[in-house]
């Protein structure tokens, strides 16, 4: 499709391959996008209003809330809830499900979300970004269960994220590609800017935080030590923002490999599965990529409660496959 095409249109003819479709999915999508444009919005000003530290309280990952965490969070509430698309949705910043309530029809998606990934950045006007996953539900009652969210991650009908930096950035994936929409201010909406995104099979970047490495078990320590050290030929280069999806993006168009593994201050890892790490695996896998645990494919791992955590490796396929054997020979 050509580059400047609408999201709307886009989505639109997406939706005309498939005969059967309702729509739902479709207007679901529009209204994530209209959702980062309001967070947009909100982050334009934050500098102007009152939005900026913490709010003095923690989140249920025991993390300190950000003012704009709430804000974020509450724009994605009241730009979904009421739609009839969804049953309930989930995010990094609420303890329990957020039911639709009764006075709004009831959908068959269920929605998951982080609501402004990156946001200890935000002081210092560093991109963030909003992570998304959209699942069918598989209960059929009139509430959203738990069932309804813990699924793997290769069940997902879509992922992606919205990326507020120099630009506005949505990217998703429905399993047919993964493809990029830059916000153009001046019209208000999104434009096709990078279609059918493809991660290189290897690239010469990583993405680690150093300041971990005390805590490494001896498979993080090695691979490492063997980028810097050039084996292979290739110089790697180190570039960490501390903002994942940030992080991610720069991986995504340019290749190479993000880390946060487990190690002993955080054995079972620092990201969340069903907010952050089974949606950019999704994406990751839609663009030739690869993510892991160190040991297990992301999009495998059966969740098992709403705030769940893991170890990422995620990137160009050659690089993850690389660092999943120095994992295996520790």
């Amino acid at each position: 499709m050509d580059i400047g095409t609408t999201l709307t249109r886009f989505l639109l003819e997406e939706q005309r391959k498939f005969p059967g479709s309702t729509g739902d999915f479709t207007g679901l999508l529009a209204d994530i996008a209209i959702a980062g444009k309001m967070i947009c919005r909100g982050m334009s000003k934050a500098g102007l209003i009152d939005i900026l530290g913490a709010t003095g309280s923690s989140n249920v990952q025991g993390e300190e809330v950000q003012k704009l965490d709430v804000v974020a969070n509450d724009t994605m509430i009241r730009a979904l809830d009421h739609t009839g698309h969804l049953i309930g949705m989930a995010s990094e910043e609420m303890e329990d499900i957020f039911q639709i309530p009764d006075e709004f029809p009831k959908g068959k998606y269920v929605l998951m979300y982080d609501p402004l990934d990156g946001s200890s950045n935000i002081d210092v006007n560093i991109s963030v970004g909003t992570i998304f996953s959209i699942l069918r539900r598989k209960s059929t009652g009139n509430k959203a269960t738990l069932e309804d969210f813990l699924q793997p991650g290769a069940e997902q009908v879509c992922a992606g994220y919205v990326l507020y930096g120099t630009s506005t950035m949505m990217v998703y994936t429905t399993g047919t590609g993964v493809h990029g929409f830059t916000l153009d201010p001046g019209v208000g909406e999104f434009l096709l800017s990078h279609e059918d995104i493809r991660i290189p099979d290897r690239g010469d970047l990583y993405s680690i935080n150093e300041g971990n490495a005390r805590y490494w078990h001896k498979g993080t320590t090695d691979y490492i030590n063997h980028l810097k050290s050039g084996a292979g030929g290739t110089s790697f280069k180190g570039r960490y923002i501390g903002s994942l999806v940030a992080d991610f993006h720069r991986n995504l168009l340019k290749g190479g490999i993000f880390l946060y593994p487990g190690d002993t201050k955080s054995p079972d890892g620092k990201l969340r599965l069903l907010y952050e790490a089974n949606p950019l695996a999704f994406l990751a896998e839609q663009a030739g990529g690869a993510a892991s645990t160190g040991e297990k494919r992301i999009l495998d791992l059966m969740p098992t409660k709403l705030h769940q955590r893991t170890p990422l490796i995620i990137g160009s396929k050659d690089n993850v496959a690389e660092a999943e054997r120095f994992w295996a020979g520790a």
